[in-house]
């Protein structure tokens, strides 16, 4: 694996994925109603639920602290796509406490329990947990209601700008990307160093640090660089040099959309709680990030050469 240089400016824009097929289109899909697990499983899963889920999901699965796992909200979220995805994030990030990890089999049952609870049929075999085959297995499309989003849109207040763009980089992007290069070189798995004694007054840096997990904060860092993507997009911002942030200009668009779907790809490699995995997509990041310095000169001042 070839990593590119880390890239220090990371006050900028924009870090691309170029999308490639997925599996799910290069294989046929299964229905979930075809029966992917069995009634003794789904009892399992529930017992393992209640000990280890309940507290942050709620007993009947309509979550408290953590997500709903049944009902309409829970069903959008997870309209189309894999049960692969749902499969990993519950046996690699789940629970969130500093308990052990589900086990692959604990991980399975509950994940029947789940589907059991959103009226899917058991059937005669067990889930388990093979990739291939979770993927092919993918949740039914569920309609989101877009005139009511509309609607709530239109009653919220326009804000404006408050900052530059490069104030928004320097203060977002910057930071949360150097989090994304910083594990080439550190695991976010591993266990932080207990802080050093007699340290006078609070570091500020060093103390925000330690309130999260490694690989928690690794997350927050991606979703940072995906939802930035919005506030390039905002009406009379300006420039470090005055100027209008130019948010009709295809490349800037086109920019701005790859950095929404670089922060995607990057929380989506996080979720593996893999290193190698996570650092393998700095390389995307790290070239996303030239692709705009060499459109708009001077970094910051969003001027075409």
């Amino acid at each position: 694996m070839i990593l590119r240089r880390r890239c220090i400016e990371v006050m900028l824009l924009l870090c691309g994925l170029a999308g490639s097929a997925s599996l799910s289109s290069q294989t046929p899909t299964r229905s979930l109603n075809q029966g992917v697990y069995t009634e003794q499983q789904a009892s399992r899963g529930l017992a393992t639920y209640k000990a280890r889920c309940a507290s942050c999901h709620a007993d009947n699965l309509a979550g408290r602290s953590a997500p709903a796992l049944t009902g309409d909200d829970f069903a959008a979220n997870w309209s189309s796509r894999p049960l692969l995805e749902l499969a990993n994030k519950i046996r690699r990030t789940m629970p969130k406490d500093d308990t052990a990890r589900l086990t692959l089999t604990e991980a399975a049952d509950v994940l029947a329990y789940i589907l059991q609870a959103g009226k899917f049929p058991s059937g005669p075999a067990e889930l388990i947990m093979d990739d291939a085959a979770l993927q092919q297995l993918t949740f039914p499309a569920h309609a989101v209601t877009a005139a009511k989003t509309s609607d709530v849109a239109s009653q919220l207040p326009s804000l404006p700008a408050s900052g530059t763009v490069a104030q928004v980089m320097r203060g977002i992007l910057f930071p949360s990307s150097n989090i994304i290069f910083t594990t080439q070189s550190i695991d976010p798995g591993a266990p932080k160093k207990p802080a050093e004694s007699g340290t006078v007054g609070t570091d500020w840096l060093i103390w925000g640090g330690n309130v999260y997990k490694g690989w928690d904060v690794v997350d927050y860092a991606a979703i940072s660089l995906s939802e930035s993507a919005k506030l390039m997009l905002v009406p009379g911002r300006r420039c470090e040099n005055g100027k209008a942030v130019p948010v009709s200009d295809p490349d800037w668009i086109k920019f701005t959309l790859e950095l929404d779907e670089a922060g995607k790809a990057a929380y989506k490699a996080s979720q593996t709680r893999n290193q190698d995995t996570i650092s393998e997509s700095t390389n995307q990041l790290n070239d996303s990030c030239m692709h705009c310095h060499r459109v708009f000169r001077g970094r910051t001042h969003c001027v075409k050469p």
